[in-house]
């Protein structure tokens, strides 16, 4: 039985064009990038966020031969640039700078956000960021002995920086304030943009401390326009070396506040795209200009597989909503 011809030329210039369409999207996968990618930060220029990704950056485009254009979309503290990325194509054009605040702090306490902690294809985690205690340098607060008795004899008096109710720079202080027993205005939180913001708060004498990532205040601290009382790792920092841990400082509780960075991409990546990123991390891993990029910023290299990633991510969502609980921040 023979088609008329019409329906057989139908049938056959079908096949070529379903034919042409598999072998543009082969040809489109093997030839990944063939344009720049875009790096979302969800916060700020300046900032933590915004300093690691511009860090990976420009390692990624020596790898890939592409440019790397990083896009800062600020906002409901890291929930817009997140959602952003959620609802993007995912071609591998459009990824993550990640962050503990936008991807295990909020969805760890807001029940209504529009994604999820795990709504992301997991890359790779970049690296760590110690939590750091900062006054100014004309501060009477020597000591984070010093700052923790005053708050403790003039609760409500002295005020703090923070990029908004639970963030990062909100949970510490917080977590200081329910060890010592006070209520959780003992100290005023104060919100800024973000964490370069709460930073340059303190330069100006607008509060009288801050807890936030090293990242954001090492440049001022290592030039003495910041005093560091505090660092939340459990060993002293060594471009820091004389400001005592957490634990030595009486307080071990807050080395559960730590922040981090990692490379997320929208839901349903493919498996080609994400491999030439985890290439493109392992060579950043033993790159000594990379290396030397997050010891600039406070940065502690910490790269992980996709795996491993998400298991990272899954337990810091859990250790978040346990604090959130635990603290009464919602």
């Amino acid at each position: 039985m023979f088609l008329p011809f019409s329906n057989s030329f139908n049938l056959t210039r079908r096949a070529l064009c379903l034919s042409l369409f598999a072998l543009s999207a082969n040809l489109s996968a093997q030839t990944y990038p063939n344009k720049p990618v875009t790096i979302v930060v969800p916060y700020n220029a300046g900032g933590d966020a915004d300093q690691s990704a511009r860090n990976l950056g420009t390692v990624a485009q020596n790898v890939l031969k592409q440019p790397v254009v990083i896009l800062n979309k600020g906002g409901a503290s890291g929930a817009i640039g997140s959602q952003f990325v959620k609802d993007a194509a995912p071609d591998g054009y459009t990824l993550l700078l990640a962050r503990v605040g936008s991807q295990a702090v909020l969805p760890a306490m807001k029940s209504d956000l529009s994604y999820k902690w795990n709504d992301f294809t997991f890359i790779g985690l970049l690296e760590l960021n110690p939590v750091v205690c900062v006054v100014h340098p004309d501060s009477p607060y020597k000591t984070f002995g010093d700052l923790t008795k005053a708050i403790a004899d003039k609760p409500g008096k002295l005020n703090y920086s923070s990029s908004g109710p639970g963030t990062i720079l909100n949970f510490a202080p917080q977590l200081m304030l329910q060890t010592l027993k006070l209520n959780s205005d003992a100290a005023v939180n104060i919100s800024y943009k973000g964490g370069s913001e709460a930073v340059v708060a303190v330069l100006a004498r607008e509060v009288d401390f801050s807890c936030g990532n090293l990242t954001s205040a090492l440049t001022q601290i290592t030039a003495g326009k910041l005093r560091a009382l505090v660092t939340t790792t459990p060993e002293r920092v060594k471009d820091i070396p004389n400001v005592p841990t957490a634990k030595e400082a009486g307080m071990p509780q807050l080395e559960a506040i730590v922040g981090w960075s990692a490379l997320y991409g929208p839901p349903k990546l493919s498996q080609d795209v994400i491999n030439q990123w985890v290439n493109v991390l392992n060579i950043a891993d033993k790159d000594a200009n990379w290396q030397a990029g997050n010891v600039r910023y406070g940065g502690i290299p910490r790269i992980l597989s996709p795996m491993d990633t998400e298991k990272f991510a899954a337990s810091q969502y859990v250790s978040y909503s346990k604090l959130s609980t635990q603290l009464g921040i919602k």
